[in-house]
């Protein structure tokens, strides 16, 4: 574990100070692509955006190749399978990336170039154990 991501834990609790983060999240993710908007069609929102809170903080832990992420990711990615309760097409990970990014640049006051590498860096390490997990579980 040589690279702790201690930056975006960082970047990420200035974006969280905004307040609105993850409302503006969801706000641009379902403006992304029309399949995104259905997949929350039933969805309570409210939960959601509390899982997610929670959910980029194990993302970012997960890249870091914490132990203690692991099972956190396994579920998530679970949930998120073929078969899982809420299944969610890898096609679908570059938006939620793009969405991310876009609006981490918004929210934190020190996002530069180089950060919003990184945090694409870590949240590609996350979507690709999603899609693995996808036809698996």
């Amino acid at each position: 574990m040589s690279d702790q991501y201690q930056d975006l834990q960082q970047s990420y609790g200035r974006c969280l100070r905004q307040g609105d983060f993850i409302e503006r999240f969801y706000e641009v993710f379902m403006a992304s692509h029309p399949k995104v908007r259905e997949l929350f069609a039933t969805t309570d929102m409210g939960r959601q955006r509390l899982a997610l809170r929670r959910g980029i903080s194990v993302a970012i832990f997960h890249a870091a190749g914490s132990p203690l992420s692991r099972r956190a990711t396994a579920e998530m990615a679970c949930v998120h399978a073929r078969r899982g309760r809420a299944p969610v097409d890898p096609a679908l990970y570059p938006y939620w990336i793009e969405s991310l990014l876009k609006v981490v640049a918004e929210a934190d006051p020190e996002a530069d170039e180089a950060l919003l590498a990184r945090w694409r860096q870590a949240m590609e390490v996350v979507c690709r154990t999603f899609e693995r997990h996808y036809e698996a579980a």
